[in-house]
């Protein structure tokens, strides 16, 4: 009789942990029945817009958007319009023409400049006894220059006024081109400012740009509020916030790349129109520091290094780069600058990623840097006096 009764008492406690645990269970399925239709929604949203567009994506780890990106299904690639159908036929002909680099094949020096230029006579000593391989073509958006050099006597092109971060700038960069683009002997093109110095001899200039296998324009992906946060919807359809890169104004590039800038006026209308300072919600967008990353990247992303063969050093973190006074200029310093080869980039968002890459020419790694800039007035003299020794330390 007590075996019977404990085991009946065994049963029924059996039986109440049994409830127990299933009045348990019967919470579970409220979370779920909240959590289901929310993952749905992000789910949704992901596809729709993709992680590149949707803010939702940063509450995730670093590597979250990628990783639901991959199991998604892909989203609809977009229909070109007719405009953009005419201008890449235009454009994949013209990249088809093979370069041609003869015995006449010049660098054309476009230098860019409101009015004087402080470095002539340094690049006068560079262009020296090398007459025949480079053309200079100067555009002064002020006052003319003043020249002291035979090179650049009557090198004025008609010129215009520039605003700073304006279309103007990019105005000026295509004037400069075409103008350059007039003599056929012309293959690598290569903008400058007042600013800018050799860091190299003319030949092995002339041997790194002309037989480079790409052009030298900048361009990286900046996701922060000074890269894609630029960006207006207003560029749709033809340029998609995915497209939109940054990178450094002061670029050389091949004759090839040279004529599609001059062909294309479907993107550039794009950021005359909508990158420009001021736009709405008080952001400000510069066509000089996007245009032809983003151009390039959409249409020839092989073609182009991603890197600027212009050092410029932004290491003290300001709105502008460190200028070089007389004090600064040493002959260690020179070295350092021309050692460089790796290219470094840092985003503008919070994590201010660092990106660093090797600078390849041809696939090898090479000295990243042929010019610097930000070079004062004062330091004429001491750069004079150490050309020849800098320009031949490698």
């Amino acid at each position: 009789m007590k075996a019977t009764q404990a085991w009946r008492l065994g049963m029924k406690d059996m039986q109440m942990m049994h409830a127990s645990r299933h009045r348990g269970h019967l919470k579970k399925p409220t979370w779920i029945i909240i959590l289901v239709p929310l993952v749905c929604i992000f789910l949704v949203l992901a596809y729709i817009y993709p992680p590149q567009n949707f803010d939702a994506c940063y509450v995730l780890s670093s590597n979250g958007c990628e990783t639901i990106s991959n199991w998604l299904p892909p989203a609809p690639a977009s229909e070109l319009t007719d405009d953009e159908i005419a201008s890449r036929v235009v454009i994949r002909d013209i990249l088809k023409t093979a370069p041609i680099v003869s015995i006449n094949s010049k660098i054309a020096f476009l230098f860019m400049t409101p009015g004087a230029l402080p470095f002539e006579m340094l690049w006068d000593k560079f262009f020296q006894g090398h007459e025949g391989s480079f053309s200079v073509y100067v555009h002064a958006s002020k006052d003319k220059p003043v020249h002291f050099s035979e090179y650049f006597i009557n090198r004025e092109i008609r010129s215009d006024k520039v605003g700073w971060g304006k279309i103007s700038m990019v105005d000026a960069e295509k004037r400069l081109l075409a103008n350059a683009l007039k003599d056929p002997d012309n293959q690598h093109f290569v903008l400058l400012s007042d600013s800018c110095i050799p860091l190299h001899d003319f030949d092995y200039v002339y041997n790194y740009l002309m037989y480079a296998n790409t052009s030298f324009v900048d361009c990286f992906e900046d996701p922060g509020p000074h890269g894609s946060g630029r960006y207006s919807e207003h560029m749709l359809p033809e340029v998609e916030k995915k497209d939109f890169r940054k990178g450094s104004q002061w670029f050389t590039m091949k004759r090839q790349h040279a004529i599609i800038i001059m062909a294309d006026n479907l993107y550039y209308t794009k950021f005359r129109d909508y990158c420009k300072p001021g736009m709405e919600n008080g952001r400000n967008c510069y066509s000089d520091e996007h245009y032809l990353p983003t151009f390039f990247h959409m249409l020839d992303p092989a073609g182009i290094a991603n890197w600027s063969v212009t050092h410029v050093d932004w290491s003290e973190g300001k709105w502008h780069p460190r200028s070089y006074r007389a004090q600064d200029v040493t002959y260690e310093l020179m070295s350092n600058i021309i050692s460089i080869t790796a290219n470094l980039h840092v985003t503008s968002d919070e994590m201010k990623e660092i990106q660093i890459k090797p600078c390849l020419w041809n696939g090898r790694q090479r000295p990243c840097y042929l010019f610097a800039r930000k070079f004062l007035p004062q330091t004429l003299d001491k750069l004079m006096l150490i050309f020849p020794n800098y320009t031949s330390s490698i």
